[in-house]
This record gives structure tokens, C-alpha cells and sequence, in this order.
């Protein structure tokens, strides 16, 4: 990885979802825009707030997809990211562990 990029695994979450009220939202429904949750696989050298294995919260739209060895990661700016969730927040301070 090369200065500020960050690869990620997108979660599968593809498919019918369940809605808090127990409806059931196929998987053609058209939803709004919606940011997603991805794992960190790797990191540039410049990438400062995240690392591997930390979840990142990004916005699909602004991204580029690419396949290696077969399987699929998204290929992102760090200053696209939006949220990060990591253990080690949480552990340093009495928070969540999400840093905005």
C-alpha cells in the first residue's frame, strides 16, 4: 500500500435484512444513502489513525473496488473514513472505542 491508502473487507451484509420491528427488507429495496462498516486489511505508510484489524466506517460511494487473489476489497483515502472502532481506544480512555 502506497501513502494514504487504506484497503478494507467490506462486512457481507448483502441479502434480506430484518428491520428493530421484525419486518423483513428484501434485498432489491432501494435505501438511501447509508455508510458502511469494513475491516482494515492494510495500510500505507502515511496512514496515520488506523491499522489493521481496526472496523472503519466509510461512505460506498466514494471508492474503488478492486479483486485480489479473488477476493474483493475496497481501496480508500484515509481521509474518507468516517468513524473508527478499534479496542485500543477503549482500552486508554472510559469510551466506546469509536473515534470520530
Amino acid at each position: 500500500m502506497l501513502h494514504d491508502r487504506v484497503l478494507v473487507r467490506t462486512d457481507t451484509g448483502e441479502g434480506e435484512r430484518r428491520s428493530s420491528g421484525g419486518i423483513v427488507i428484501p434485498a432489491t429495496a432501494a435505501i438511501g444513502k447509508k455508510l458502511a462498516w469494513a475491516e482494515v486489511v492494510a495500510t500505507g505508510q502515511n496512514v496515520r489513525t488506523v491499522e489493521p484489524g481496526d472496523r472503519v466506517l466509510y461512505d460506498p460511494e466514494d471508492r474503488g473496488e478492486v479483486e485480489v487473489r479473488g477476493v474483493a476489497y475496497v481501496l480508500l483515502r484515509e481521509r474518507d473514513l468516517h468513524a473508527v472502532a478499534a479496542e485500543r481506544f477503549e482500552a486508554s480512555t472510559d469510551s466506546t472505542g469509536l473515534y470520530l
